[in-house]
């Protein structure tokens, strides 16, 4: 009965006294009490609060002061007091959206539609574990497109889920990662969305996230590092595509996949010039300093077996990656290049004809820190979804965006707005759409 009195007296004392002047005591039982006795140790709780508080980090001291403030780190940090090399970060995402989407068909047959649509582009709580200076575990738990036109709540599930092993040998020259992580298929779709301009990426890049690997993370096994920020590679192979993602030049899926091998391939990016060295994956720079690379990726599956409608078909996809950025103070621009070969025509044909594809985007920024960190953007993509097509057949697709972020608190919280138009050959859907978007996000 005393101990429950002395504790309640105990919580009652920390409620009431300043955490700086009161003084607690602790018995060999971590029992808390307010006065000293035989058995019981000083308790300093200012001294093991601002312990614990120093080793919690979130603030990016050098991001610069947007109208909210300077934007955080990925994930909040926490560090195990009695042993530093093992830490807990956690963090969540947040994007929504609300837009207008118009399509206006070609054929006059069709009736022309407009759709307004409230949707959580990205739900993601974000954790990673450090368990020595080495080995890390990183994943997230995702609800992606929730209320997405018609496709109701969704469900949760697992994103990344990676173990990283970081300079095993002393140097960044030689890192790993195995089970869920990104190949590098196309800058754009490695960087996060949480650090893209426009978080819905160009189509032909999606494209490339699937042709693959299923969304560019299926389960593998990969090295990669950089040379003093001059070189960087990564090279692995793992699980290749799903058939959910084997899509047809007219966007529509194989009936079954029987058979296939693992994927394999890598890539290299280069950064010249002394200074100008990227030395971080983002689209976003907010008017500071200054980066240029360059790179290639070469990727295969060399053997997929798989049914259509009515026939099967024995595939060998590759896909080749070129891509270039840079940016010098206010003003960005970065460009990707993707060829595919064996895209499949069309998977209902009663003969399966494949062939090749090409496309490529652009996309720049500039930032004004001056109104506030208002940055006004544009994109231009030109897709050609099977090159090998016969006459009066029409794959082409384009897309032009304009729009302007506003960066509050850099990307931990940014509202935007943008205007899209696609338009469709006659062979892809035989229409242009047209979209108006206002996106928001929050992000630590």
């Amino acid at each position: 009965m005393k101990k429950i009195v002395l504790s309640t007296m105990a919580v009652l004392a920390i409620g009431s006294a300043s955490l700086s002047a009161a003084q607690f005591y602790v018995d060999d039982k971590g029992q808390l009490f307010t006065t000293p006795a035989e058995g019981r140790k000083a308790f300093e709780m200012a001294n093991e609060s601002k312990s614990n508080v120093s080793k919690i980090t979130i603030v990016d001291k050098n991001s610069p002061d947007f109208l909210y403030g300077k934007q955080t780190h990925i994930n909040m940090k926490f560090v195990a007091d009695d042993s530093s090399d093992m830490w807990l970060k956690a963090g969540v995402r947040i994007q929504g959206t609300f837009e207008n989407v118009e399509t206006d068909y070609n054929d006059v047959s069709k009736t022309d539609t407009s759709i307004n649509d409230a949707y959580l582009r990205r739900v993601r709580f974000e954790v990673a574990a450090g368990f020595n200076k080495w080995t890390s575990f990183v994943m997230d738990v995702r609800n992606d497109k929730a209320n997405y036109q018609q496709s109701g709540e969704n469900e949760f599930n697992v994103g990344d889920a990676y173990v990283q092993i970081k300079k095993p040998f002393g140097s960044s020259l030689v890192n790993f990662k195995l089970f869920r992580a990104k190949i590098d298929v196309s800058r754009t779709e490695t960087i996060k969305s949480a650090r893209t301009i426009a978080y819905d990426r160009p189509a032909v890049a999606d494209a490339a996230a699937q042709f693959i690997t299923h969304n560019r993370r299926g389960t593998n096994a990969q090295v990669f590092g950089d040379l003093n920020k001059k070189v960087h590679y990564q090279l692995a192979f793992g699980d290749a595509t799903e058939e959910t993602s084997l899509l047809d030049a007219k966007g529509k899926k194989t009936s079954e996949i029987t058979e296939q091998s693992f994927f394999y391939g890598g890539k290299i990016l280069l950064s010249p010039f002394d200074g100008w060295e990227e030395t971080s994956k983002t689209e976003t720079y907010f008017g500071v300093g200054k980066h240029f690379s360059f790179g290639a990726a070469y990727w295969v599956v060399p053997e997929i077996k798989a049914d259509g409608a009515a026939d099967s078909v024995t595939l060998n996809n590759k896909l080749v990656n070129l891509e270039a950025s840079a940016h010098y103070k206010n003003f960005m621009i970065q460009g990707e290049y993707f060829k595919f070969d064996d895209v499949v025509k069309d998977w209902s044909a009663a003969t399966i004809v494949t062939g090749k594809s090409s496309g490529w985007y652009v996309l720049s920024e500039y930032v004004m820190p001056e109104l506030g960190y208002i940055a006004p953007f544009v994109r231009y993509e030109s897709w050609d979804k099977f090159e090998d097509s016969a006459a009066g057949e029409d794959y082409k697709f384009t897309s032009k965006m304009a729009g302007v972020n506003w960066y509050l608190k850099g990307n931990t919280i940014k509202a935007g707005f943008m205007y899209q138009k696609d338009e469709y050959g006659a062979s892809t859907g035989d229409k242009d759409v047209e979209k108006m978007k206002i996106t928001t996000q929050f992000f630590f």
